[in-house]
């Protein structure tokens, strides 16, 4: 009778375990990763409330390369600000800046303006790196950038120095 009360009363612990550590899974996947991206800013340009620079959250690579949404965008109101982006279900993430020095374009209707500076987080330069944002984890990424790569017809033009 005491080895069925104990089996019994193991059994009855090993389930409500299990039961507990499959709940708590889906808590942290419904709760996304947070993902902070610290910027960096060094031209010549003013950045404040009426001079945002639009930090967007991307679920591809491709977005440099088509007419791809963002999952989320948000704005920063200084040359070194830090975009956090919460709930993030996207992983890997990739994200990109964009800085419309005349402050006209919101950042939220179509692509940046002609003459918008442009960033993305990149370890090889002209491609998106991924960034690892797991469920219930902080991620966190420097974006570097200055005035040299911006919108020119439509496109993504670098801007090049002369020789010396």
């Amino acid at each position: 009778m005491k080895t069925r009360i104990s089996l019994l009363s193991g059994l009855l612990f090993l389930g409500l375990l299990f039961t507990l550590s499959r709940q708590a899974v889906p808590q942290d996947v419904a709760k996304g990763a947070e993902l902070k991206v610290q910027l960096h800013y060094s031209g010549s340009s003013t950045v404040d409330e009426k001079h945002k620079i639009f930090v967007a959250l991307w679920d591809s690579p491709a977005f440099a390369t088509s007419d791809a949404i963002p999952v989320a965008v948000e704005s920063v109101t200084s040359k070194n600000g830090v975009a956090t982006f919460s709930g993030v279900k996207t992983n890997p993430a990739y994200v990109s800046a964009a800085f419309d020095p005349t402050g006209q374009w919101e950042g939220k209707t179509g692509p940046p303006p002609e003459g918008s500076i442009l960033a993305m987080y990149s370890k090889t330069p002209g491609e998106p790196a991924p960034i690892a944002a797991s469920p219930g984890k902080v991620a966190s990424v420097d974006l570097p950038f200055d005035d040299s790569v911006r919108m020119r017809g439509g496109k993504i033009s670098r801007l090049v120095s002369p020789a010396h």
